[in-house]
């Protein structure tokens, strides 16, 4: 059985392409459900998220290819999509899961909320019944190990978030928000995040819009803002100096329509825009609109390596402890392979050894001396107990199979002098 990792994220991909692979919602169980439908396939967990599209699964055959017609047919894709994925198996495959959950691989370096992504995609294929007890140890392990290097090192400081890179971004074009009005779209924990960043920047006013009226509504009195339904979002855009969007929605919910005509009413005032969703909500032809200024998360990378400088230090004793974590993983399971082979020599000698003792028991029992019954039992015992052995080795022996002698000496620790 082997570990296997396909996918692509921020470092392969693009938005454009990553936005083709997002599974969303009920999406994620049905795909790991189908996913291990393939032959080959035993076990399988499904992390997808603005950032990257992974799939961690236990094969009995590799079959790499299967896996990338499998998902190039499930999301209808171009051949040539092949070029944005990245296949890993064996080592390579535990590093990476390891350096996604301690934020290594993210482009905001040491950033927290991944390792949350990573144990909801693993309950959620728990729920679906796609986790088998390898992957269920290589999680374990992986929470385990993203623990101790936020404990350990300074990974986790000073802490640079996409929201707090968009707010930054928006101050560069703004000399200030106080005169200014924000528009988010979204009400999760990115929303939130911005809200705050925003707010503590002495924000004009705040405008949440989500399809969900009650959450926009919490959200927004925690800033003394104002909720908006989504089907009102075309009557506040006017209003929105900093637009930011962050839903789930799988089609935008912003065209380049609604904009048009939020401009005409804003008399061209511009608009500055961040788009952090995969896939967008916002239109990609709204940033051919003069007097819009539209970003998605990739062009934020650069405002997040400006302040990220600081944790590179911490990221290399993060990866001394995965070194080591990587070894001490690799040494348990090897273990674990040997354990069925462990227990079934253990069995083995049990039934030779209930064998001899029978026929040692009906020999005092017919009243013959105990020390020639101990002389047969012991004699018995180690005949049988080395009979395939000896077989075995003298047959390496006519065929020059010098390892297993070697491997036999070794065992039974047999000097060769």
């Amino acid at each position: 059985m082997r570990l296997q990792i396909l996918g692509l994220n921020h470092n392969t991909a693009p938005i454009e392409i990553r936005e083709q692979v997002v599974f969303a919602g009920d999406e994620v169980g049905r795909a790991v459900e189908r996913l291990t439908d393939i032959e080959g396939v035993e076990e399988a967990v499904l992390l997808s998220t603005c950032n990257r599209t992974e799939f961690y699964v236990i094969t009995s055959d590799g079959g790499r290819e299967r896996l990338q017609s499998w998902l190039r047919n499930e999301r209808s894709l171009d051949p040539a999509f092949s070029n944005s994925l990245f296949a890993l198996d064996a080592d390579e495959a535990i590093r990476h899961i390891f350096r996604v959950a301690c934020g290594l691989d993210s482009m905001v370096l040491g950033e927290p909320q991944i390792l949350g992504q990573l144990k909801d995609a693993y309950r959620e294929a728990q729920q679906f019944g796609t986790v088998g007890r390898q992957l269920s140890r290589l999680f374990q392990h992986t929470f385990s190990v993203a623990k101790k290097v936020r404990t350990d090192t300074e990974i986790g400081t000073n802490p640079v978030s996409v929201a707090s890179a968009a707010v930054s971004l928006a101050q560069q074009f703004f000399a200030g928000f106080s005169q200014h009005t924000a528009l988010l779209v979204g009400a999760g924990v990115t929303v939130e995040l911005l809200a705050r960043h925003l707010t503590a920047k002495e924000l004009g006013r705040l405008f949440v819009a989500n399809r969900d009226l009650e959450r926009a509504r919490r959200l927004a009195s925690t800033f003394g803002g104002y909720a908006v339904p989504l089907s009102e979002l075309e009557g506040t855009l006017p209003e929105a100096d900093i637009l930011i969007t962050s839903t789930a929605s799988p089609e935008p919910i912003i065209t380049r329509s609604q904009i048009e005509a939020a401009m005409k009413t804003r008399k061209h005032k511009p608009i500055f825009a961040v788009d952090i969703a995969v896939p967008r909500d916002i239109a990609a032809d709204v940033a051919e609109l003069s007097d819009v200024y539209l970003y998605t998360i990739d062009d934020l990378q650069k405002v997040i390596q400006e302040g990220q400088t600081h944790r590179e230090a911490a990221a290399v004793d993060a990866n001394r402890i995965l070194d080591e974590e990587i070894a001490r993983y690799l040494s348990i399971e090897r273990a674990k392979q040997a354990s069925p082979v462990i227990t079934a020599l253990r069995e083995h000698g049990a039934t030779i050894r209930d064998g001899v003792l029978r026929d040692a028991q009906r020999r005092l029992d017919k009243g013959v001396d105990s020390r020639e019954v101990i002389e047969f039992a012991t004699a018995s015992l180690m005949k049988k107990l080395l009979h395939n052995p000896s077989v075995r080795l003298r047959e390496a022996a006519e065929a020059s199979e010098e390892e297993l002698i070697a491997a036999t000496r070794a065992l039974f620790g047999i000097d060769e002098d």
